[in-house]
């Protein structure tokens, strides 16, 4: 069986709190760690108000801290919002915290709009395209401190914080490659160049000192329930947020919906066709069957998986049904 980690974007739900987003990110983490998954990544984004988790890597030490042995990390840090040194600073200490658990996902996306990122950065001079040097670089204070070094992460030099590069294009797919580093792919939302992406990826790959061959990570939307028609509505949650998204209009997850698709045009529905393409939504033998098609299709070494769902003991049992088709079945 495929490898299966959770992908969560700690959601904020209309009516709810960040409060209680972070309450249920821990509780889905120690379920998750219960199920079988091999890791907890959590993203990075700004300005939404249905997304908690902006402070990073403050929410993977809260689940780092809430669980004992399942991976926890970033999927991913956006690397241009930050110095190196202070992601290395970051990291070393959860690292230091909770040794041999933690990972470090990277983009090169701000993961906000642009008057956002100005108020992250101050100033919009940085260069995403810095990206490959803001990652050597990082790298390097993870290396064993030499003498005479001026600049250390403390704590973070010497540790081993594994590296991934996250992308939905060619550029993130041939800068793994080039650096022998872990690849993750945001087909959860960006699908179209997920097969290109990934051959680019293992056509051009050179081993490195922490990965001697190729590795895949796919992102896998998955809408399970006990019936067809029960995931179908449970989806409408995660189709209103992306199309809100779409307007310009992002907001708190919202309430499903009842017959959700009938109320939209063609090109909305176009629109969700595409963005959510790489998605399977049912009961557990249409799961399993949409899990085990899309890891056969990409040849990936594991699926990361989103379970966008307004309610929280719903999403628990997605996921407690993904565990049982795909991880213990």
């Amino acid at each position: 069986m495929i490898p299966l980690s959770v992908l969560d974007l700690s959601p904020i739900i209309e009516g709810g709190k960040a409060a209680d987003a972070f309450a249920n990110t821990l509780d889905l983490a120690r379920h998750a760690e219960a199920w079988g998954f091999t890791r907890y990544w959590l993203a990075e984004h700004h300005n939404m108000t249905g997304i908690a988790s902006a402070a990073t890597s403050v929410v993977i030490g809260h689940v780092a801290g809430g669980t004992s042995t399942i991976r926890v990390g970033s999927g991913g840090i956006m690397l241009p919002n930050h110095a190196p040194l202070l992601v290395a600073e970051q990291f070393g200490t959860l690292e230091a915290l909770y040794p041999g658990r933690i990972d470090l996902g990277l983009g090169r996306a701000p993961g906000t709009d642009q008057r956002t990122a100005q108020a992250l950065r101050r100033t919009l001079m940085s260069d995403p395209d810095s990206f490959p040097r803001d990652v050597l670089e990082l790298q390097s204070y993870f290396r064993t401190a030499q003498p005479g070094q001026f600049v250390q992460a403390v704590p973070g030099a010497g540790l081993s914080v594994p590296l991934y590069i996250l992308g939905s294009s060619l550029f993130g797919a041939q800068l793994a490659a080039m650096l022998g580093l872990p690849y993750a792919f945001a087909s959860h939302f960006a699908p179209a160049a997920l097969m290109q992406a990934i051959e680019v990826y293992r056509a051009e790959f050179k081993p490195s000192d922490q990965l001697a061959e190729p590795y895949v990570m796919a992102g896998f939307n998955v809408f399970a329930a006990d019936s067809e028609e029960e995931a179908t509505y449970l989806r409408s949650s995660s189709q209103q947020s992306f199309l809100n998204l779409r307007r310009g209009n992002p907001g708190p997850l919202p309430r499903p919906v009842e017959n959700f698709n009938d109320s939209l045009g063609t090109a909305e529905l176009r629109v969700l066709d595409s963005v959510l393409s790489c998605s399977t939504a049912g009961a557990p033998d249409t799961v399993r069957a949409g899990i085990e098609e899309f890891a056969a299709r990409t040849g990936a070494d594991e699926l990361i998986v989103t379970s966008h769902i307004y309610d929280h003991k719903k999403r628990l049992r997605s996921f407690e049904i993904i565990a049982e088709v795909g991880i213990t079945s």
